[in-house]
């Protein structure tokens, strides 16, 4: 790959990624950076999930005080395949009515929190996220499950944490 060409997909990855890089992310090229390059910036997963043809997804949590999760996949040859930050608009317009708990978790990882109705019969599952490039972005998005933990409803409001602080 020509010199030029990697510095812009570093660039882009950097972009994408928000514009702060504690974990030094935009040195984890795809394709070249390997699991253990994964684990010296992340650390170790908070949980590893299975993927499609003998790939793996090591998740890393941000919740509850981060607006980020990302969910970086390695693949069977032991290298980085995808780096995503799993909680964005994109992504929670794909959770839909009827799905399982468990699909909702590996698809977006692991809530900021998890709260119990016993007389609904619901349990809402929070993930705070940044919706826009400023801190008075951040905002919280709930799915609403039911006894049989099946999705009901999902939506997005301002994180009432946030506006104590402001």
């Amino acid at each position: 790959m020509r010199p030029s060409i990697r510095w812009l997909l570093l660039l882009a990855l950097t972009l994408a990624l928000g514009g702060c890089d504690p974990q030094r992310i935009s040195e984890l090229e795809e394709g070249v950076a390997s699991e253990a390059d994964v684990r010296a910036r992340f650390g170790e997963p908070e949980k590893i999930w299975d993927g499609s043809a003998g790939a793996r997804i090591l998740e890393y949590n941000r919740q509850p005080a981060g607006a980020k999760n990302y969910m970086i996949t390695i693949g069977a040859d032991g290298k980085m395949a995808a780096l995503r930050q799993v909680l964005t608009p994109q992504n929670f317009a794909r959770v839909l009515p009827t799905m399982m708990m468990e699909d909702v978790r590996r698809m977006l990882g692991k809530p900021m929190r998890v709260t119990a109705y016993a007389l609904k019969n619901q349990t809402h599952y929070d993930w705070r996220y940044q919706d826009g490039p400023n801190k008075s972005d951040i905002q919280v998005f709930t799915v609403v499950f039911d006894s049989d933990m099946r999705v009901l409803s999902t939506g997005s409001a301002p994180d009432p944490d946030q506006e104590v602080r402001r």
